[in-house]
C-alpha cells in the first residue's frame, strides 16, 4: 500500500507530464480498492448497468475494442459519479472457429499432428491449456487503458455457470418446438468444415465470373433446349429444367424430359413462375436441388430428386460420374471440355456475380444438403419487432432502427449446430434406433424406446448462440439472482452496427423469451474508426493504428479523448496521429495549468466540499459563470450520447477559458499585495481547477485523478479518497449576466490581438485610439471597469467606450462580436509600404497554386481517373485559395486606403462622411467576428447573435487548437498569441477544420432472395 500513500500525499507535480508513471500508479489502487465493484444488495441508489460485449478470448485489443471500452468506461464512471448503482460486467467469448484454428495450426506447427491424430477429449484438453495460457491478455489490455470493469464478475462463454445457461435455453426451445433438426441446404465452409449461418457468409459482389451456356438435348430427338450456369460443375446434380409458364418459347417443352449429356438420366423440364425469369440468359433454367438455395425451394415445389455431387471437403463424390474425385474447380474446367467435345457448348460471356464467402477464411462456400439443427425464429422475431415499436428499446443513431426492422420482419429461420470440436456440444442423444433425446444432463436411456447405449451429437452450437443470453446468463440465470433482480434489464448496449443482426437482434429475441423483458433500454451503435482519408484500415495498406502502440507513446488518456471527442452520431472517425498528439498536448496544458495553481497556492487551505468560492470581480463571476454552463453543457451531451460534443464542451472550457484566459487574468492579484483578493483568486482558481477535473475524469481518468490528487493535498482538502467516487458535477443555473458583461472585455481584446496579427502589426506597437462601442448598459459598465486590463493585455493607448455604434474613420479595421464593436485606426501603425509588397507577393504565390489546381481539375481525364478523394482534396483546396485571395485583396484595399490618408487630422475630418474600406481576416478571430467593413459587421453581429448555442455541437478537432509542440514552436510571441473568444451563454468555439460531410451509413440490407451461382 506503499504506492498509495506516495501518490496521494504527494503535493508537488513533476515538471513534465509522465504517463506511464501516471497510469501504472492508479489502476492497481482503484481496483484493490474494490471501485469497480457494483453491489447487488443496494437498493438505494439507481441502478445502471452495462455488459461488455465479449472479445473473443484469441483477441487483441484494436481500434473497434478500444472504441467500444472508452464509450462504456465514459458511461460507466460518468454514473458512478453521479451517485448510480454502476454495473459493468466483463468477460470473454469462446469463439469456436478462431479458437479451434489457432490451436491446431499450432498443433500441427510443433507436434507435425492434426486434432484427429489426438482424438476429441485430447485435444480439448490442449484447447483449455491454451485458454488459460492466453485468454488474459485481452483483459489486461482493457486495464491498460483504464476501463473500470467489474473483474470480480467476469464471465467466459463457456464456464460452468453459462454452459448450463446454454443447455437450459436449448432444451426449452426444443420443448417448445422452436429448435428442431431437419435436412436443409446450408453454406459449408470445405476449409474449416462447418455450417455457417446466412450471417457468417460474406459477399464479394462484384466478382467477375463467367456466364456459360450449354444445350440439352431432349429425349424425343426433337431439339435442344439452351440453358446458362455460372457453376458448370453443378450440372452433374440436376434433376429439371426450368421455364417460365407464360415463355411461349417453351410452352410446348414443358412436361417433356431432356437427356443429361455426361450421365445415362434423362431429367424432366418444369415450369415455374418464381424462379425463372423469362429476360436473362436464355430464359431456361437448370436445377440443382443439392447444391443451390433457390433451386432447393423449386425442388421442394416439384417433387425432384436432391443429387448431391459435391462432398464436404470440395471434392466431386461418385454420383458426378467423369469427374468424380476432382476439386470443385478443377471439375469445372472439365466438365466444359466434355460438353464441348459433345457438341453441346453454346458460348459463353462475362458476368458479375455475388459469390459467397466464409466469414472467418475466405473460402468460397458450397452450398450443401445436410442434417442441422435449426432454430424457428419468426416466433421470437416477432416480441422484438413490438418491443422496439413500443419504445421499449431504442436505436441511436436513429435510423439504424429501420435497418433492424427491416432485417427481423425478413429473418430465415438459424442454423445453429458447427462441425467443431471447441463449443457447446449439443445435448442431444442418439440411440441404434435414431432416435433423438434432448436433456440438460446426460440421460441414462433413450426417452422414446429405454435404449441405453447412447452417443451424444459431435456437433457444437454457434458462438453466437451462447453470445445472445450474455444479458442474462452473466447475472446468474437460469437461478433468480440478486444480480438479475437489480441490474436486469440492462442500461445500454454499447457496440458496432456491424454486429446489430448477429448479436443484437438475438439478444433481443432470447431476452424477451426467457427473461419477459428487453435486455436493454439504448441500443448505441458506435461508428467505424477509419483512417484520416476516410480509408478502412487494413494490414494490406499499411494505415493500421495500434491502440497498444498509441497508449505506450502518447498515453491512454490522449487515445481515450481522442477516440470520445471524434465519435459523432452517424459519422465514421476519421483518425490521426496527430489528432492523438494534439490531445496529448492537452493533457499536458492540463498539467502546466495545475503547478501554476500549486505554486500560487502557497498557504492557502481549501473549503470543505461543495463551499460556492467568492466571486467579487467581473472576471471571478464570468469563469464561474463559464464553468457551470460548461457543467450542464457536458451533462447534457453525456446524457444524449453525444461524446464529441461532452468532449468539446469540457475542452473549450479547461483550455481557452480557465487556462487561456481566467489563469491569465487572475495573475494580478496572485502576484500582487491585496491579501484578500489574493484568496479570493486562490479559492476561485481551485474551485474551478477541482471542477474541471471532476468534469474531465470520464474522459482521461488516469491524469484526472493524479492532479486531483495532488491538488488536494496540497490545499489540505477533504474532497474525498478518490475522484472516481467524488460527486460529478452537477446541472445548476448559470450567471448570465456575468458572461454579457465580462464577455465582451475578452471579446475586445481577443479582437485587438486577431488584428495585429492580420494586419502585421508587432505587439510592441501600441495601437491608438481605439473605439469599442455597440455595449448594453452592463456590459459598458464592465469594460470601462476592467479598461486598464484591456489597454495592458491589447497594449493600446487610449480606449473609448460607448453604447453607441463607434465613429466612421477612414482607413480604420473593424472587428465585430457578439455585443460590442471594435473600430482602430490604421495610419501610422500599420507600415503601409512593407505590408504592402507583402501581400502582393502572396497574392502572386495564390494565384499561382490556383492556376495550376484549376488547370488539373479542368482535364475531365483527371477528375474521372483519379481517386476520388485526391480529386475532392484539389477541390476543397482551390476553394481555400479563392477565400484567400479574396481576404487578400481586402486587405490591400484598406492597406491602399490607409496609406492615402495625409494626416491625422485629415482622416479626424474624414469622420463624419467616409465610409470604412472592407477588411476580410486572415487568420480570422476565434469566436468575435471578425475584421471587416461597417455593412459586413452588422451581417456579422446578426450572425453572432442567431449562433448562440448552435456552434458546440460541431465537430472538433484538435489539429490546429491544441497548440501542440511543433505549432507552439512556430509562433511568434505576443503578436500571432491566440486569445479566448468571448462567448456569450451557451455558444462554443470549435476548432478550424471543417467537418466532415455526413455519409449515409451503409447499411445491410434486408435478405432478398439469394442469388443464382
Amino acid at each position: 500500500m506503499s504506492t498509495e500513500v506516495a501518490a496521494e500525499t504527494r503535493t508537488e507535480l513533476s515538471k513534465g507530464y509522465q504517463h506511464r508513471e501516471v497510469e501504472a500508479r492508479w489502476y492497481p489502487v482503484w481496483k484493490e480498492r474494490g471501485y469497480f465493484h457494483a453491489d447487488e444488495r443496494d437498493r438505494a441508489r439507481p441502478p445502471f448497468s452495462i455488459v461488455l460485449p465479449p472479445p473473443n478470448v484469441t483477441g487483441s485489443l484494436h481500434l473497434g475494442h478500444a472504441l467500444a471500452a472508452t464509450l462504456q468506461d465514459v458511461l460507466i464512471r460518468w454514473k458512478r459519479m453521479s451517485g448510480f448503482n454502476a454495473l459493468w460486467l466483463p468477460g470473454t467469448d469462446h469463439a469456436g472457429i478462431a479458437t479451434q484454428m489457432i490451436v491446431e495450426k499450432e498443433l500441427i506447427r510443433t507436434e507435425k499432428k492434426t486434432r484427429h491424430d489426438l482424438g476429441r477429449a485430447e485435444f480439448l484438453k490442449r484447447v483449455w491449456s491454451w485458454k488459460e495460457k492466453y485468454g488474459s491478455r485481452i483483459g489486461v489490455q482493457h486495464e491498460a487503458l483504464g476501463a473500470s470493469l467489474d473483474w470480480e464478475r467476469e464471465r467466459f462463454t463457456m464456464d460452468e455457470g453459462l454452459s448450463r445457461a446454454v443447455r437450459e435455453v436449448f432444451v426449452r426451445l426444443f420443448e417448445e418446438g422452436l429448435i428442431y433438426r431437419d435436412e436443409k441446404l446450408i453454406n459449408w465452409c470445405p476449409q474449416d468444415h462447418t455450417a455457417l449461418s446466412d450471417l457468417e457468409v460474406t459477399y464479394e459482389e462484384a466478382h467477375q465470373g463467367e456466364l456459360w451456356s450449354f444445350a440439352y438435348p431432349l429425349s424425343d430427338g426433337s431439339g435442344e433446349i439452351v440453358v446458362a450456369t455460372t457453376r458448370p460443375e453443378t450440372m452433374l446434380g440436376d434433376t429439371a429444367v426450368a421455364v417460365h409458364p407464360d415463355d411461349e418459347r417453351y410452352q410446348a417443352l414443358i412436361g417433356k424430359k431432356v437427356v443429361h449429356p455426361l450421365v445415362d438420366r434423362e431429367i424432366p423440364i418444369v415450369a415455374d413462375a418464381i424462379l425463372v425469369d423469362p429476360k436473362f440468359g436464355t430464359g431456361a433454367v437448370k436445377v440443382t436441388p443439392a447444391h443451390d438455395f433457390n433451386d432447393f425451394e423449386v425442388g421442394k415445389r416439384h417433387g425432384l430428386e436432391l443429387l448431391t455431387v459435391i462432398d464436404l471437403d470440395g471434392k466431386m463424390n461418385a454420383n458426378a460420374g467423369p469427374v468424380a474425385g476432382l476439386d470443385r474447380f478443377e471439375a469445372r474446367k472439365k466438365v466444359k471440355e466434355l460438353i464441348a467435345e459433345k457438341g453441346l457448348d453454346r458460348g459463353s460471356k462475362p458476368h458479375v456475380l455475388p459469390l459467397g464467402r466464409c466469414q472467418r477464411c475466405e473460402t468460397v462456400l458450397e452450398p450443401l444438403l445436410s442434417k442441422q439443427w435449426f432454430v424457428r425464429i419468426e416466433p421470437l422475431a416477432r416480441p422484438a419487432i413490438e418491443a422496439v415499436e413500443q419504445g421499449k428499446t431504442r436505436f441511436i443513431p436513429e435510423q439504424w432502427t429501420n435497418t433492424y426492422m427491416a432485417w427481423m420482419r425478413n429473418i430465415h429461420d438459424w442454423c445453429i449446430s458447427r462441425q467443431l470440436w471447441w463449443g457447446h456440444q449439443i445435448p442431444a442423444w442418439y440411440c441404434a434406433d435414431g432416435h433423438v433425446t434432448v436433456s440438460r444432463v446426460a440421460p441414462a436411456a433413450c426417452a422414446t424406446c429405454q435404449k441405453t447405449e447412447l452417443r451424444q451429437d459431435e456437433d457444437v452450437l454457434d458462438t453466437w448462440f451462447s453470445s445472445a443470453l450474455w444479458p442474462f446468463s452473466t447475472m446468474g440465470w437460469p437461478e433468480p439472482t440478486e444480480t438479475l433482480r437489480t441490474f436486469y434489464p440492462t442500461s445500454v448496449m454499447e457496440t458496432g452496427h456491424d454486429i446489430i443482426f448477429f448479436w443484437v437482434a438475438r439478444m433481443m429475441m432470447m431476452g424477451l423469451h426467457f427473461m419477459g423483458e428487453v435486455p436493454f433500454r439504448v441500443v448505441y451503435l458506435h461508428p467505424m474508426v477509419r483512417d484520416e482519408k476516410g480509408q478502412k484500415m487494413s494490414k494490406t495498406k499499411g494505415n493500421v493504428i495500434d491502440p497498444l502502440v498509441i497508449t505506450e507513446q502518447y498515453g491512454a488518456d490522449a487515445l481515450r479523448f481522442s477516440l470520445a471527442a471524434l465519435t459523432a452520431q452517424g459519422r465514421d472517425i476519421k483518425l490521426a496521429k496527430e489528432r492523438i498528439e494534439g490531445y496529448r498536448a492537452f493533457a499536458n496544458k492540463l498539467w502546466n495549468a495545475t503547478r501554476f495553481a500549486l505554486m500560487n497556492l502557497v498557504g492557502f487551505v481549501a473549503p470543505d466540499a461543495g463551499a460556492a468560492p467568492p466571486a467579487r470581480t467581473p472576471a471571478d463571476r464570468w469563469i464561474l459563470a463559464r464553468l457551470q454552463r460548461a457543467v450542464n453543457e457536458t451533462v447534457d451531451a453525456l446524457g444524449s450520447y453525444r461524446f464529441s460534443d461532452a468532449a468539446s464542451s469540457v475542452y473549450q472550457f479547461v483550455w481557452h477559458e480557465l487556462c487561456d484566459w481566467y489563469i491569465e487574468l487572475a495573475k494580478e492579484a496572485l502576484y500582487g499585495e491585496d491579501a484578500s483578493r489574493k484568496q479570493d483568486a486562490q479559492a476561485v482558481l481551485t474551485h474551478c481547477l477541482e471542477t474541471s477535473l471532476r468534469l474531465l475524469h470520464p474522459l482521461m481518468p488516469f491524469i484526472t485523478e493524479e492532479l486531483w490528487q495532488t491538488l488536494q493535498a496540497h490545499v489540505g482538502g477533504r474532497w474525498g479518497a478518490s475522484i472516481m467516487v467524488a460527486r460529478y458535477p452537477e446541472k445548476g443555473s448559470v450567471d448570465e449576466a456575468a458572461e454579457r458583461s465580462f464577455g465582451p472585455v475578452i471579446g475586445v481584446v481577443d479582437a485587438l490581438r486577431n488584428l495585429r496579427g492580420e494586419m502585421n502589426i508587432s505587439f510592441k506597437i501600441p495601437l491608438r485610439d481605439v473605439q469599442v462601442g455597440a455595449l448594453s448598459a452592463e456590459a459598458l459598465a464592465t469594460v470601462r471597469e476592467e479598461t486598464q486590463r484591456i489597454l495592458r493585455l491589447a497594449n493600446v493607448e487610449g480606449l473609448a467606450a460607448t453604447s453607441a455604434a463607434t465613429h466612421k474613420v477612414t482607413g480604420s479595421a473593424v472587428a465585430v462580436g457578439s455585443g460590442f464593436e471594435v473600430r482602430v485606426p490604421l495610419a501610422g501603425v500599420v507600415d503601409m509600404a512593407a505590408e504592402g509588397a507583402r501581400i502582393e507577393k502572396e497574392l502572386a504565390k495564390v494565384d499561382g497554386d490556383l492556376a495550376g489546381i484549376e488547370k488539373k481539375l479542368g482535364n475531365p481525364s483527371f477528375v474521372e481517373r483519379a481517386p476520388k478523394e485526391v480529386v475532392e482534396k484539389d477541390r476543397a483546396r482551390a476553394e481555400e485559395l479563392r477565400e484567400k485571395r479574396k481576404r487578400l485583396v481586402a486587405h490591400r484595399d484598406v492597406l491602399a486606403e490607409a496609406a492615402a490618408t495625409p494626416s491625422s487630422a485629415a482622416t479626424a475630418s474624414a469622420t463624419a462622411t467616409a465610409s470604412p474600406v472592407p477588411l476580410s481576416p486572415l487568420r480570422g478571430a476565434r469566436g468575435t467576428g471578425s475584421s471587416t467593413t461597417t455593412q459586413e459587421a452588422k451581417v456579422g453581429a446578426k450572425k453572432n447573435g442567431s449562433a448562440k448555442g448552435k456552434t458546440q455541437g460541431k465537430k472538433f478537432a484538435a489539429k490546429g487548437r491544441t497548440q501542440g509542440k511543433k505549432v507552439a514552436a512556430k509562433r511568434k510571441p505576443k503578436v500571432a498569441r491566440k486569445a479566448a473568444p468571448n462567448r456569450a451563454k451557451g455558444a462554443r468555439k470549435t476548432a478550424p477544420k471543417k467537418a466532415a460531410k455526413k455519409k449515409p451509413l451503409a447499411r445491410k440490407p434486408a435478405p432478398k432472395r439469394r442469388p443464382r451461382r
